[in-house]
């Protein structure tokens, strides 16, 4: 595997010309916000694709598509797409690419005073994650090129199924493409483990897990679990996940008193009341325990692999990975954290080159297979799963095929209704959380509390 990069989110523009540019080159930055939905990923080009079906959906074909277009885009999500330019590029060769990494809170901020001010000053194609999508199609459902009719429909079955709904508007139309995911499993620490002599194969379900804890600390003084209880509530999500439920139902309707929302929050005060809980202080408290190994294991996205690697190289080997637990032998083992897509803009002076890049980009094997070597970026292209790439033993993860895990989870992960409501959910939780693990309210009192304020502030029923 090919070196990982970190790339600090900041001043990058990366200007690609290709060999017959013309059309406008108005579009340049404007306005932008966040979650790498999975910002830390990889993938490499060590198979041909064959771009079947990029061809002759954007206004006719490739030679008929022209322009300049500029991309939105922050840290190794930018470089992704920069390391895909040149392939594009051989497809479409009068189309001039500006691929600009702006900053995560940029992206955001300036992309919905773009969209409120009708288009000012917007890009042609933007990065945007997957939990923030039905936010922007509810605040402004002109303000994206409709890609199904485009002839985007003819990849829906090339994604992973969980994925594809969260891509659509209400008619079923794409107005968003699909691009990486977070199958999440538990990173542990190797001689955590065999010095408490737990073997990881062991841990089927989160019972079990808490037991192995139990062992763990008393063995080694590691905590089992970092969580930061006041402000994210990431480990409750993947346990809702898993058990095919979320904030939201299918419908829309709150879903935060749900028995399996009682069931995984329950679990996590069990793991509070045994001791089993580090309260880490946001992201950098996370790392910390991790690279200090003050934590056993790190329940996480696929994405947290890259940051392992970047902040603790010296450890090479002493990690690896293994699915998250089921509430019950046998259960589902298979959820998503994070995950981002791309867009192309109704502003845009070019919008068929524009909407030639999101389809070039998300379905092409090599470019994805690229994103994931070169940065760690999970894509939700299943065939970019047949690839080598997936196969291959991992060093740094104890020599693990930890890609082809991935792979496999990443296509079990049940679907998640994120609504336009998310961040406000996210919020709430995150109290119940709090008030559940740090004040020892009961947890369906807790629950209760989170799903009536989330009601008054949206207005939505609770089931």
């Amino acid at each position: 595997m090919k070196a990982w990069k970190t790339m600090v989110a900041g001043a990058m523009s990366v200007s690609v010309l290709a060999a017959c540019g013309g059309g406008d080159d108005g579009n340049e930055a404007a306005s932008g916000n966040n979650n790498g939905g999975n910002t830390n990923e990889t993938a490499e080009n060590n198979s041909g694709n064959s771009n079947e079906g990029n061809s002759g959906n954007n206004g006719g074909g490739e030679g008929d598509v022209s322009g300049d277009i500029t991309i939105w885009g922050w840290n190794v999500a930018a470089a992704s797409m920069e390391l895909a330019v040149e392939g594009f590029q051989e497809q479409y060769p009068d189309v001039n690419v500006t691929v600009e990494d702006i900053g995560r809170e940029d992206v955001y901020d300036r992309l919905t005073v773009g969209l409120a001010a009708g288009g000012s000053g917007l890009p042609d194609v933007t990065l945007v994650e997957t939990d923030r999508l039905d936010n922007y199609a509810a605040e402004f459902p002109d303000g994206f090129v409709n890609l199904s009719e485009h002839g985007f429909d003819e990849h829906e079955d090339k994604f992973v199924d969980s994925k594809v709904e969260a891509m659509k508007n209400d008619d079923g139309d794409f107005i968003y493409a699909p691009w990486d995911i977070g199958p999440a499993a538990v990173f542990y620490h190797v001689p955590t483990f065999e010095e408490a002599g737990v073997d990881p194969e062991s841990i089927e379900t989160w019972d079990d897990y808490m037991d192995a804890g139990e062992e763990i600390l008393s063995a080694t003084d590691s905590q089992m679990v970092p969580v930061d209880i006041a402000a994210d509530d990431a480990l409750f999500r993947m346990m809702l996940n898993q058990q095919g439920a979320y904030y939201f139902d299918e419908e829309g309707n709150i879903d935060l008193t749900s028995d399996e929302a009682v069931q995984a929050m329950s679990a996590i005060q069990e793991m509070e009341d045994r001791g089993l809980v580090q309260n880490t202080d946001g992201w950098d408290g996370t790392v910390t325990a991790t690279v200090n190994q003050t934590v056993a294991t790190v329940p996480f996205g696929v994405w947290y692999s890259g940051t392992i690697m970047d902040q603790a190289p010296d450890q090479s080997g002493d990690w690896g990975v293994f699915k998250l637990p089921a509430f019950e032998e046998g259960g589902n083992r298979n959820a998503n954290l994070g995950g981002s897509d791309l867009a192309a803009l109704s502003s845009s002076d070019n919008p068929e080159a524009a909407v030639a890049f999101v389809e070039y980009f998300t379905t092409d094997e090599e470019a994805q297979v690229a994103a994931l070597d070169e940065y760690g970026i999970f894509p939700s292209l299943t065939e970019a799963y047949e690839n080598e790439f997936f196969a291959e033993e991992d060093e740094f993860f104890n020599n693990q095929p930890i890609w082809e895990m991935f792979a496999e989870i990443s296509e079990g992960i049940p679907a998640a209704n994120y609504t336009s409501d998310y961040a406000r959910a996210f919020r709430y939780s995150s109290d119940a959380q709090a008030d559940a693990l740090l004040q020892d309210t009961d947890v369906a009192e807790a629950l209760q509390t989170a799903a009536e304020q989330l009601a008054n502030e949206t207005g939505r029923e609770i089931n």
